[in-house]
């Protein structure tokens, strides 16, 4: 690393280097030979006291030694930085860090981002999920712009502003530097990584900066809008992002449609890095259900996505699944996250490469829930509560004649629940349990292959229906037998349970 103090403008109304500076060129100004890139800051706050990341480095990837996340210095460099500025010799000696370049995204409201980024790890039906695929750290930033609108690619020069994004449109996720050097149509920057994933295919967008945001307690941040995609970062690497002019990369194409109350919009985002889609579908179906609801909404919602691509030996798919969610607080909120933990799974079976993912929304007020309150079964034509202390009696190969009562406020509804008994089960005993479908926990079935992903599609309780399963237990085998019942016209939740016994 080379380090250096950079003269503060007059008035310094900033404080120190910013974010978004990361790439800016440092230049010798005798030979105008450049020398490397801004990259670094001290970790303690606000400093024109820099870190440069060497040109020599950033040409040769890594074949070079690179600085790391957290460069220490020595007792020696620390005095002499404490001694040429208003930095302490403490806060000197401890060291330099990468400029931050969290993942900026468009689209969606601060609100949004903070209670997303709270969630990473949520509970689901007493199961901890770990949603990996949402950014640790994210910021607003402005969106991408349409083509022939925003900053050009003439404006990729040195010294200019720089962005890379996973993806554009009405969810722009990326993040703004500098230009340090652009030759015969390639482009280096930021001095260090966007998302350190080395062979990359993220977006190149020139960019406006509209102002530099003053930082008391962190690093000072640069304020851009995107141009519309201009080329391809093709290197993401420790010592910066290298890439091209010309050519965008494929995109995986993410669209919205919601509709409420007479009000229906459909909205895009177009997703250059695999890694980045499932955030992006999560993003675009809550912005976009933002958008049309305007405001927090408790209510009801069937939703229907269907995610197309190419397994690893270029079979095509097409997956289409259906469900309906209800939410007493926000809608929005508890809608979005089976589809973007579903995509996440299936990007990630190796060779997999998702086309399009389209969702259908028709979201209702109305957000009442059934729930199980009694299951009955059928003995000598008289309905007989089952449960604790009224044991199921069965008949091997016959059917077992059941109904749920759901209720819902006033309302009461049966439903048929029969279920067909093995007829090797005679002399079993087990459990029979009926369940509403929004109480069963499916997400431990998330697809590691296309057949897996079909397989679950095809399997999936739906949150509006009601599941009965028989598990039953003899000296020679286990035996499990489940079936479902119709959609019902509102989630059900509830689960009651019964010893079995089969003659």
């Amino acid at each position: 690393m080379i380090m250096v103090k950079i003269t503060a403008p007059n008035p310094d109304d900033i404080g120190g280097i910013w974010q978004g500076m990361s790439g800016s060129p440092v230049t010798d100004p005798a030979t105008g030979d450049v020398i490397g890139a801004i990259s670094y800051g001290l970790s303690w706050g606000p400093s024109w006291i820099a870190g440069v990341t060497p040109y020599q480095d950033m040409t040769k990837y890594l074949n070079a030694p690179a600085a790391s996340a957290r460069v220490k210095v020595s007792d020696s460099a620390a005095r002499t930085i404490a001694s040429n500025s208003d930095v302490s010799l403490t806060q000197a000696a401890q060291g330099f860090a990468q400029l931050r370049m969290p993942t900026g995204v468009s689209g969606v409201s601060n609100h949004r981002l903070e209670q997303a980024g709270n969630n990473r790890v949520t509970q689901v039906d007493g199961h901890r999920v770990t949603h990996s695929w949402l950014p640790k750290a994210t910021y607003r930033m402005g969106a991408a712009a349409s083509a022939g609108q925003g900053a050009g690619p003439e404006t990729v020069v040195p010294g200019g502003n720089l962005a890379a994004t996973l993806s554009y449109g009405d969810i722009t996720m990326g993040g703004v530097g500098t230009v340090t050097a652009v030759c015969n149509g390639k482009v280096l920057g930021f001095g260090h990584p966007m998302t350190f994933a080395g062979k990359t295919s993220l977006t190149l967008h020139p960019a406006d900066a509209l102002f530099i945001q003053p930082e008391s307690l962190g690093a000072p941040f640069k304020v851009a809008n995107l141009g519309a995609p201009a080329g391809t970062i093709s290197d993401d690497h420790l010592t910066g992002i290298t890439g091209f002019l010309g050519a965008i990369p494929d995109t995986t194409d993410v669209t919205s449609t919601v509709s409420y109350n007479g009000d229906s919009r459909t909205g895009a985002s177009h997703v250059s890095v695999p890694d980045g889609t499932a955030s992006a579908v999560f993003y675009e179906t809550m912005a976009n259900h933002d958008r049309v609801l305007d405001g927090i909404v408790k209510g009801s919602e069937q939703l229907t996505y269907e995610v197309t691509g190419k397994d690893a030996d270029g079979t095509p798919f097409d997956i289409t699944i259906a469900d309906r969610y209800a939410s007493d607080y926000d809608i929005t909120w508890d809608a979005g996250w089976e589809i973007a933990d579903f995509t996440y799974a299936l990007s990630n079976v190796p060779g997999v490469v998702i086309d399009n993912v389209t969702m259908n929304s028709a979201v209702d007020d109305d957000h009442s829930t059934w729930k199980i309150s009694k299951v009955e079964q059928k003995v000598q034509g008289v309905w007989v509560k089952i449960g604790s202390g009224h044991a199921v009696r069965a008949k091997a190969g016959q059917t077992l004649p059941l109904r749920a009562t759901l209720t819902s406020g006033s309302d009461t509804k049966t439903v048929p629940v029969d279920v067909k008994v093995p007829a090797n089960a005679s002399g079993s005993d087990g459990v029979l349990q009926v369940i509403g479908g929004s109480d069963l926990w499916s997400r431990g079935s998330y697809p590691r292959s296309v057949a897996d992903a079909q397989k679950y599609a095809d399997n999936l309780v739906r949150n509006d229906q009601v599941l009965v399963a028989l598990d039953l237990y003899s000296k020679r085998q286990s035996t499990e037998r489940t079936t479902t019942t119709d959609p019902q016209e509102k989630v059900v939740s509830g689960h009651k349970r019964a010893r079995l016994f089969v003659k």
